[in-house]
């Protein structure tokens, strides 16, 4: 007898199977009893009118981990189609107690408290389980497009001996008695290892200390990083950002249909170019448009970000928009400046519906460069010199960005939250589960 998961169900009709997982739902109508099965990957009801195919049920709670062995049939009116039928009922862990948030019901009603109290059980629901699962997808997606385009995948350490971003708070912890820090990105490193591949990746945590409260920060995210050699200019890395997430929503849309469809997920537009805005227009935009004048401002608000979301829509049809040419005084000592206005930066950020997504753009390349930078920072060129060996000894002109991948979950799904695009958040209140 072939074990199977719950969605290869329709490919063994007229067979006998067996299935592994959670007691999902327990539903008696009349004398027809619905026994629901949770695996990894979706749901499948048994049927059965016998008494006796209960009994080995009697007295367990919904969670209790079970196999179901019995013969799959076409059944039009049944979720799926397909149903198991003469089953079997094997409990392998029995438990008795109710779970403390209900799995069974189509929506989670608990707050938001509740669930990530909880969350090694909440995460169990099938929404969650899709949430996830096109988080994996756009991993894949990720990765997939990157290595179509020669790119190597490294990892960098997570354990660092310096600050990546002048102003940025980190985390410092002690290391066999001298300090140390989490690092805020593997900004220094991916730089460095384009020196060795020219093309690199990256998929890992990253840790901000920032006393943010806010439903779109956490302290501890999942960053997708990219940077690569011999570019011309900021225009090059936003020409591949674009392809790459392209890349991760062709991904979904291919392999993970039930998943949008179960979460109501639109998938975005994304125009052969994504149109662009120049910092300083953006900033003439919003006060021609909504009469505030937020020139001057060396960064945009959250809600400048989704009034150019919405001229985006409505100017170009673009779920994305990217605004170039931040200002220097925002972005980190090792942004290239503008050649033709050195006040501004050879850098970017790619708004999703109305929100930053990706940071990213052209880097200094020259050692000397990075020497003037630093000091014009007034940081110390000691706790860099390992990261400035690589200038010294040649490296192209170079770029990258970075996709928070809580965040585009967040996006692309219409969350209230990030936590909620989070399996375990880390925020200034919650360091469990």
């Amino acid at each position: 007898m072939q074990t199977i998961r719950t969605v290869e169900a329709a490919a063994h009709v007229g067979q006998p199977v067996r299935l592994l997982g959670w007691l999902y739902n327990l539903r008696q109508l009349g004398g027809v009893t619905f026994i629901v099965l949770r695996d990894g990957w979706g749901t499948l009801q048994a049927v059965t009118e016998s008494q006796a195919d209960l009994e080995p049920l009697a007295g367990l709670a919904l969670e209790s981990v079970i196999a179901l062995e019995g013969v799959i049939v076409a059944t039009p009116q049944a979720p799926g189609g397909v149903e198991l039928h003469q089953p079997k009922v094997e409990v392998i862990t029995a438990v008795t107690d109710p779970p403390p948030i209900p799995l069974n019901k189509r929506e989670i009603k608990a707050g938001l408290p509740a669930l990530l109290d909880h969350a090694v059980v909440a995460n169990r629901h099938p929404v969650r389980q899709a949430i996830f699962r096109l988080s994996a997808g756009a991993m894949a997606g990720f990765r997939k497009t990157l290595t179509a385009h020669h790119f190597t995948e490294v990892q960098t350490p997570k354990l660092v001996a310096s600050a990546t971003e002048s102003g940025a708070n980190v985390f410092e912890l002690k290391y066999f008695g001298r300090p140390a820090y989490l690092a805020q990105s593997p900004q220094f490193y991916k730089q460095i290892m384009v020196g060795v591949f020219g093309r690199v990746f990256e998929v890992g945590p990253v840790f901000r200390a920032e006393p943010h409260d806010t439903t779109r920060h956490a302290n501890e995210y999942v960053s997708l990083d990219v940077e690569f050699g011999f570019i011309e200019n900021h225009f090059t890395v936003m020409a591949l950002a674009r392809e790459v997430i392209a890349g991760i929503m062709q991904e979904l849309a291919a392999h993970y249909p039930e998943e949008l469809a179960l979460l109501g997920a639109q998938l975005p537009t994304i125009l052969p170019e994504i149109p662009h805005i120049h910092f300083a227009a953006a900033q003439e935009l919003i006060l021609k448009r909504h009469g505030v004048d937020v020139r001057g401002e060396p960064d945009l608000s959250p809600q400048d970000e989704r009034w150019l979301g919405e001229w985006a829509q409505q100017e170009h049809g673009s779920d994305f928009l990217f605004v170039t040419g931040y200002p220097m005084g925002k972005r980190p000592f090792y942004t290239h400046p503008d050649p033709a206005n050195p006040a501004y930066s050879n850098s970017f950020d790619l708004l999703f519906r109305g929100t930053e997504l990706i940071t990213g753009g052209q880097r200094l390349h020259r050692y000397e460069e990075y020497l003037a930078a630093l000091a014009k920072a007034n940081l110390p060129v000691e706790p860099f010199e390992s990261y400035l060996e690589a200038f010294r000894y040649g490296m192209p002109p170079h770029g990258g960005f970075a996709i928070g991948l809580e965040r585009l979950l967040m996006q692309l799904l219409a969350l209230p939250n990030v936590r909620l695009a989070t399996l375990f958040p880390r925020d200034q209140k919650r360091l469990t589960p």
